[in-house]
């Protein structure tokens, strides 16, 4: 049996003003740093044979303030088939201000449907056409060894790859949150199928 822990960045600078940062390499808050120590503390009993993560800052950082509690590699790939989704014209955009501009429904299909694009951005389908197959090639070869993996990266490759390894459908996958600092860990066979789900608080 494996574990495959995945676990979103803490809260960033533009998360805690409401902005919509996407591709934007945007550092964490000092929450977000407390976020990531405290994610570190709640899977310190896991030893781990492989690290992921984006390529961005805010994952990246999040990483480093876990690792002094962690028993992880020295060395972690990278790789922006986990980055979070691009927002497009959205970006830079205050979340709350836009819901008033444009109306709770056209907002909510932006945010958290699954074939719906903001324009010139990606949908959370676009991000599940990228996520997916770098897990099945990189990342489901190691746990299927029966080795212990994390992963570190934002909240829509989460969601898209959560809802590839739960089979969770086009319609569910809208009520999927992932709050900054959350921790999920999977226990996972040696074919890579989930044996068990838990949410560490």
């Amino acid at each position: 049996m494996s574990y495959l822990v995945l676990v979103r960045h803490g809260e960033s600078l533009w998360n805690k003003k409401g902005i919509w940062a996407g591709k934007t390499d945007i550092s964490l808050s000092d929450k977000g740093i407390g976020e990531a120590q405290t994610a570190a503390s709640l899977i310190k009993d896991i030893h781990f044979d492989n690290v992921f993560a984006s390529s961005l800052k805010r994952a990246r950082e999040t990483l480093e303030y876990m690792r002094p509690t962690l028993h992880v590699p020295q060395t972690y790939a990278t790789d922006k088939a986990l980055d979070e989704r691009d927002y497009g014209d959205l970006t830079g955009k205050n979340k709350e201000e836009l819901k008033k501009e444009v109306g709770v429904d056209q907002y909510l299909k932006w945010r958290r449907s699954f074939s719906t694009p903001p324009p010139h951005g990606e949908s959370l389908k676009d991000v599940y056409n990228r996520v997916v197959p770098y897990y099945k090639k990189e990342i489901l070869p190691i746990i299927q060894q029966g080795k212990n993996v994390l992963i570190v990266a934002h909240g829509n490759s989460l969601r898209a790859l959560i809802k590839f390894i739960e089979q969770i459908s086009d319609s569910e996958i809208p009520n999927i949150e992932i709050s900054t600092g959350s921790v999920i860990v999977y226990s996972v066979d040696k074919q890579g199928t989930i044996v068990q789900k838990e949410v560490r608080e």
